[in-house]
């Protein structure tokens, strides 16, 4: 029985992970607004985004699972769902803001909370699990190369709005 329950907890895990993707995946929109965008010649090629996000992603749900395996009490588990929900949350509001709303500015400004909403996972998920939180460390890198390539996006392109 505890064996099923484990799985399914990573069921569940995937589950979450990739309902956040598929929402922000969803409001990613790389239509004419988009492609009319002056891009950093350093900018990865569209393609490439999937792939890397499809990675984050994995790397979330394995270390939310394992974080999950580790935690000995409620508080420990309520911890990790806030942690991953907020970061769910900033991650899909930053997609709403550029893509959507077509403001580069703002989703910048959003960047720094979801930055910072990854670093606190990495922070928290530490005591519990050295592994899940190291896991979070491609996370980590990515939006901080995606936070220089919004802020050259807007240099090439602004004012917005």
């Amino acid at each position: 029985m505890k064996l099923s329950r484990r799985w399914l907890g990573l069921g569940v895990a995937f589950a979450c992970s990739f309902l956040i993707a598929s929402i922000g995946g969803a409001l990613t929109d790389l239509g004419p607004w988009y492609q009319a965008l002056k891009q950093p010649d350093w900018k990865p090629p569209d393609m490439a985004f999937g792939l890397i996000w499809t990675t984050i992603f994995t790397l979330c749900a394995l270390s939310a699972w394992g974080a999950w395996q580790m935690s000995m009490s409620g508080a420990q588990k309520v911890r990790i769902v806030v942690l991953f929900g907020l970061n769910g949350v900033l991650n899909v509001f930053w997609s709403y803001l550029y893509f959507q709303l077509h403001r580069p500015d703002w989703s910048l400004v959003e960047l720094y909370g979801l930055w910072a909403s990854v670093l606190l996972l990495i922070l928290g998920l530490w005591r519990l699990s050295k592994t899940s939180s190291l896991m979070l460390l491609p996370y980590l890198i990515w939006v901080t190369a995606a936070g220089f390539l919004n802020a050259a996006t807007i240099e090439l392109n602004g004012p917005f709005g």
